[in-house]
């Protein structure tokens, strides 16, 4: 992972293990979003991000974890959002990140569509060793 500099009380760790986490994972970031100064356009761009990457760890990884931050590069500020599971991983980073490429029951948006929407993404996987992505979307 990148090093960036998290705000001072701008860190939250959200537990995903059903949809309703989703949905506060997703509220948080909006929130986080605005509070930096992203533009509306890239707020829903990061929200958006968010959402598939939420919806991602509770239907492939079982459940697990988002962290979410307010962070700063430099003179920069962005929002950082960490999903993260303990799940089977992805046996096929390559084919995951395929444009087009969909298992058949997300939102269709896919691993590719969240890194298109984002600044900075970062995929960590491993069949038996769960999934980490890491994405910022920094304000303009």
């Amino acid at each position: 992972m990148r090093e960036y500099e998290v705000a001072a009380g701008q860190a939250e760790t959200i537990p995903i293990t059903g949809s309703g986490d989703v949905v506060k994972a997703r509220q948080a970031v909006r929130t986080l979003a605005q509070r930096s100064g992203l533009s509306l356009v890239n707020q829903t761009k990061l929200v958006t991000a968010a959402s598939e990457l939420g919806r991602n760890t509770l239907m492939y990884g079982g459940g697990g974890r988002a962290r979410i931050a307010v962070v700063t590069q430099g003179s920069r500020t962005g929002v950082w959002a960490l999903f993260e599971d303990e799940g089977p991983g992805i046996p096929d980073l390559g084919l995951a990140l395929t444009d087009g490429w969909t298992s058949g029951s997300g939102m269709g948006l896919g691993l590719s569509g969240a890194r298109r929407l984002v600044d900075e993404f970062e995929l960590e996987s491993a069949p038996g060793k769960g999934t980490t992505v890491s994405v910022v979307k920094w304000a303009r």
